[in-house]
């Protein structure tokens, strides 16, 4: 077993530690991505020197490992910077450095964001996360008593609750499938929804990959379905969009909302929400805006007075995101959850609830160790060696969520590994 003290003497070399902080991180970033040009991603995936370039580019706590990053992830350097610039520009006179000078520049964000994920500029509002996001549209839709919303019960906490809402106050249907984890195929999943249909359903809402397990969705089959029965599609990104390559052609939903301090690495706070052109003016905005912008994405934005810092930095990480590549980026994330998903799925009382088929997850995975409580596990983890994992308590299973990101060390993964072998073997100590 590989012990703390190693493991430290291995992630973090003196040479490393200095070279986090060197000003000129990102261009030792672009020169080791263009020597990798023409390689396959799966071959970068597992280049350690091209990913200790990227893991420089952090300025990070290396004394705990973080492998919750399905919540919120840190930025890099050139992030962090940017952001932080922006607060004195705008602290030098808000009225008119944050509205008059910053705010404006909003505009550059969209059209980048925009091109990423494939849409019209005009398509694409920027929020502060996927909950603001989803829940414009959530309850921004008119929906009469008695018409249906199809999910599941794996879709995210607080996009249930604000559906149950609707239930209590609009007398609106909320049904709610059930998937095995991990399940038997995509065509299962699709099927799932297409068996739920009643004339009823108005809305389909699912997350294009689950926050508790990392099961991707096969999201335009299900989209169409829904289409050719006039049905609406809301699609949750949280932590889809820069964890793996797509577009919103690839989609085809109607609504799509995403978090970027998620996989973009974007600051905390930045979000953005996906309305196809046709379907903005039907779409009522959380905060009520004036009417001539019935039919301009911009009414999502009318939230009153908030820092222009954080979406203004959103360009420097998708600079960093170009840099890396989304091929390479997702084929490293993949790999690193291979890594420690396959080698605990060797141990006879592991079981594994994400599907290890690269067409259904990428880099976060979900395990448990049967007979043993996960939040027994997670604080053990923790307490004794300064690993951070969520445990997930769900009505029909358990397990503990594992999220590394690009600058997460082999050694990490392996220290990891290492206590929960001897965990799965040994029980917790007492």
């Amino acid at each position: 077993m590989l012990t703390r003290r190693a493991f430290l003497r291995t992630t973090v070399p003196a040479s490393a530690a200095l070279a986090t902080f060197r000003p000129d991180g990102l261009a030792r970033l672009a020169e080791a991505a263009g020597a990798a040009d023409g390689r396959r991603p799966e071959e970068v995936a597992r280049d350690e020197d091209f990913w200790r370039e990227v893991q420089q580019a952090f300025t990070l706590d290396r004394t705990i490992i973080n492998l919750n990053n399905g919540g919120v992830c840190p930025s890099p350097r050139i992030v962090h910077e940017a952001y932080k610039r922006y607060l004195d520009i705008s602290n030098q006179a808000p009225v008119y450095h944050m509205w008059q000078i910053l705010e404006p520049n909003i505009e550059t964000v969209r059209r980048r964001l925009a091109a990423h994920f494939g849409c019209d500029p005009e398509e694409l509002a920027i929020t502060r996360n996927t909950s603001e996001a989803l829940q414009i549209c959530q309850l921004g839709l008119d929906l009469e008593p008695g018409d249906e919303v199809l999910t599941t019960n794996q879709d995210y906490g607080r996009m249930l609750d604000t559906w149950e809402q609707r239930v209590r106050r609009d007398g609106i249907k909320l049904t709610k499938i059930s998937f095995p984890v991990p399940p038997a195929s995509l065509a299962d999943l699709a099927s799932r929804f297409e068996r739920a249909i009643t004339p009823r359903t108005k809305v389909i809402h699912f997350c294009h990959i689950t926050n508790l397990t990392g099961q991707i969705f096969p999201v335009r089959d299900i989209c169409r379905l829904a289409r050719a029965r006039g049905i609406r599609t809301i699609v949750d990104g949280a932590h889809a969009f820069a964890h793996f390559p797509f577009t919103v052609r690839d989609l085809e939903c109607d609504y799509y909302g995403t978090s970027l301090h998620k996989w973009l690495l974007a600051p905390v706070g930045t979000g953005f929400l996906y309305v196809r052109r046709e379907l903005i003016k039907g779409l009522w905005p959380l905060t009520p805006a004036n009417e001539r912008l019935a039919d301009n994405i911009r009414k999502f934005e009318e939230i009153g007075t908030h820092p222009a810092a954080g979406h203004n930095a959103i360009a420097e990480a998708l600079t960093f995101h170009e840099t890396i590549g989304i091929e390479r980026k997702a084929a490293r994330l993949r790999y690193l959850k291979d890594r420690w998903a396959t080698r605990l799925k060797a141990l006879p009382n592991v079981r594994i609830h994400t599907s290890l088929d690269p067409a259904q997850s990428c880099g976060l995975g979900n395990f448990t160790i049967e007979g043993l409580d996960v939040a027994r596990i997670v604080a053990h983890a923790w307490d004794r060696h300064r690993i951070i994992v969520t445990p997930i308590k769900h009505a029909e299973y358990e397990g503990i969520r594992v999220t590394p990101n690009v600058y997460t060390t082999l050694a990490e993964i392996d220290y990891f590994a290492d206590v929960m072998e001897e965990v799965a073997k040994k029980g917790l100590p007492t």
